[in-house]
């Protein structure tokens, strides 16, 4: 029996279980930074397989499984295990049992196709040289990222990786496909918060007011101009006002406007010019109609860069895996991921698993309340992953 066949074999063999551990994390979700039940019950699952996971992060682990001649080479296979703060509409036997928590993005599949995998690699560690390093990660939905602080702690070296792959639900590609997209794919994420305090007052006194309603919406306007007069038209870049808040009435002008919004980038050294614009110029403008502007830069991920090189690898073992006729190319996507974190200081790949399945009406799009996936995904999420690593280990 061939390697291939090995493989596909276990991820079959294993299905009933991944199931199993799916369904249980969906129905036990638990916010960023706080996956405690969650990490103590990845961890019972790491050491029936005989393996020692170590805590990093606070609720992150981490754990090896060594091949032969273990320290040839190193190759990371990262899953995040946080959900988010969403009530949960889909009416399933495992559907989420912490009102407002649910799994809306699919981390319950990345950490299950993730144990999955493990149990694979664990079973052929005979057949393989070198380590696989196991990354169960934090908070990948909330700044600062689990991955920021997992990379502080060292999780990409004791060993040192020679490449990081992970890989995310894609509720709108079929089930049966991988999706891959070589250099940019995702967006840097920064949130920004402006305060715009002027001088309050009757509705029918303007001329007695500094009326921050009126600045604001000068402020949003010319916002817009920083996108598409300032940066390279070939750079992909989003400037979004989300949210406005100004607590006045038919008849009060209020004494200040909170506006929030995010900037998302695909360049580090635009994104840095843009900020720096964003600030100035919603300051000078305040300021120039005597109000006054504070603005807050909460900084988030940066932009997710799939190295060409291991990505055309991780392509070609998928196509080896799943068939040509399987694999699909990705689009940009400004929504952001923190495995940018990895992908910015190691030789990284992040792909798309295909989950949609339209005769079951599985079809939601990620953080919404009736998100769900055509279970038969985890299947060749795990077999892949594993397949991944074998083939990337074999490389010298």
């Amino acid at each position: 029996m061939s390697l291939l066949e090995k493989v596909k074999g276990l991820a079959s063999d294993n299905f009933e279980n991944s199931v199993r551990i799916r369904r249980h994390l969906h129905a036990n979700p638990e916010l960023s930074f706080e996956e405690y039940e969650t990490s103590a019950f990845v961890r019972a699952e790491l050491e029936a397989m005989g393996l020692k996971p170590q805590s990093i992060a606070n609720t992150g682990l981490v754990a090896l499984i060594q091949g032969k001649n273990p320290s040839s080479r190193v190759i990371g296979l990262r899953a995040d295990m946080d959900a988010l703060p969403i009530f949960e509409a889909n009416d399933v036997p495992y559907k989420s049992k912490n009102e407002g928590v649910m799994h809306a993005c699919g981390h319950d599949v990345h950490t299950t196709s993730l144990l999955g995998s493990a149990k694979i690699l664990t079973a052929l560690k005979d057949e393989f040289e070198g380590t696989v390093k196991l990354v169960f990660q934090p908070a990948e939905e909330k700044a600062p990222g689990g991955a920021s602080i997992m990379i502080k702690e060292g999780v990409l070296t004791n060993p040192s990786l020679s490449g990081m792959i992970g890989q995310h639900v894609a509720p709108n590609i079929p089930v049966g496909k991988i999706g891959f997209r070589e250099g940019m794919y995702m967006a840097s994420t920064d949130e920004l918060y402006f305060k715009v305090i002027g001088k309050g007052g009757h509705g029918a006194a303007p001329d007695q007011c500094i009326d921050p309603i009126l600045i604001a919406s000068h402020i949003i306007i010319a916002l817009q101009q920083i996108v598409s007069r300032n940066r390279k038209p070939t750079n992909p870049s989003v400037l979004t006002i989300g949210k406005i808040e100004g607590l006045g009435a038919t008849n009060v002008i209020p004494n200040e406007v909170n506006i929030q919004g995010t900037f998302r980038n695909m360049n580090e050294e635009w994104r840095e010019k843009g900020l720096t614009l964003i600030q100035k110029m919603a300051e000078t403008m305040a300021e120039s109609m005597g109000a006054k502007c504070e603005v807050n830069i909460v900084r988030g991920y940066p932009y997710l860069e799939n190295n060409p090189e291991l990505t055309r690898k991780i392509r070609s073992y998928a196509t080896e895996y799943m068939g040509e006729e399987n694999v699909v190319n990705l689009d940009l996507w400004m929504a952001g991921e923190d495995f940018a974190f990895y992908s910015q200081v190691v030789d990284s790949c992040f792909y798309r698993l295909g989950t949609m399945n339209e005769s079951k009406g599985i079809i939601s799009g990620v953080h919404t309340p009736t998100f769900d996936i055509d279970e038969k995904a985890l299947e060749f999420g795990t077999g892949l992953m594993a397949w991944n690593a074998l083939m990337e280990l074999k490389q010298k």
